[in-house]
């Protein structure tokens, strides 16, 4: 190969080397690094917020309810809607009846991020016992789950804090196989129960 081919070729692949260096970190720059959870709550004021809780969700045409447990992070992928495989955590499954009996139970893992939308940052009027209350936010996220019974499902976690905009729920919703606990069970006053939270790294 001719001394001026190869010096041109040599160039040209720096060149795309340098481009992938700068590119990467750009890309994990605009990425957001996030913890939820489902939380538990001393009611105040102010209200004292620790990892721990429990929400549920239920299934139309009497399909009975699901009532999950759970905490992970994430890295929202810049430029894809939020989609990662950048995800850890899980928690325990539990549903019922429409009688509230147990039909059955176990665990589950989170195997990948579909979507988070950050709302905004909340006002700071709890004592945040789970993170950085400056980073505590609103906002929803949609993650692909797996059972421990070989089950697959969605897991939607929906937090409305202090200061969020009209429209977002609180709570979760759910899937698993073939059934859809999509009704958002919203907490009631002092009872501690259907409550999330999201940090978001600044």
């Amino acid at each position: 190969m001719p001394r001026q081919t190869t010096t041109g070729w040599l160039l040209g692949l720096a060149a795309v080397l340098l481009s992938t260096l700068l590119i990467v970190p750009l890309a994990f720059a605009g990425a957001d690094h996030v913890r939820w959870d489902i939380i538990s709550v001393v009611f105040g004021p102010p209200n004292i917020l620790n990892p721990g809780g429990f929400a549920d969700a239920s299934a139309p045409n009497n399909g009975g309810k699901i009532r999950l447990t759970g905490s992970g992070t994430f890295v929202a992928s810049a430029g894809r809607g939020g989609r990662s495989n950048a995800v850890t955590g899980g928690g325990t499954w539990e549903t019922f009846n429409t009688a509230n009996v147990s039909t059955g139970s176990g665990t589950y893992v989170v195997r990948e991020l579909v979507r988070f939308e950050l709302a905004n940052f909340q006002l700071p009027v709890n004592i945040d016992n789970i993170g950085n209350i400056a980073e505590a936010a609103s906002g929803y996220a949609v993650l692909r789950i797996e059972y421990d019974d070989g089950s697959q499902g969605i897991l939607g976690v929906y937090c409305h804090g202090p200061g969020a905009p009209d429209g977002i729920a609180e709570g979760i919703s759910a899937t698993k196989g073939f059934k859809t606990y999509v009704e958002v069970q919203g907490p009631a006053p002092n009872v501690d129960a259907n409550r999330t939270l999201f940090h978001v790294r600044q």
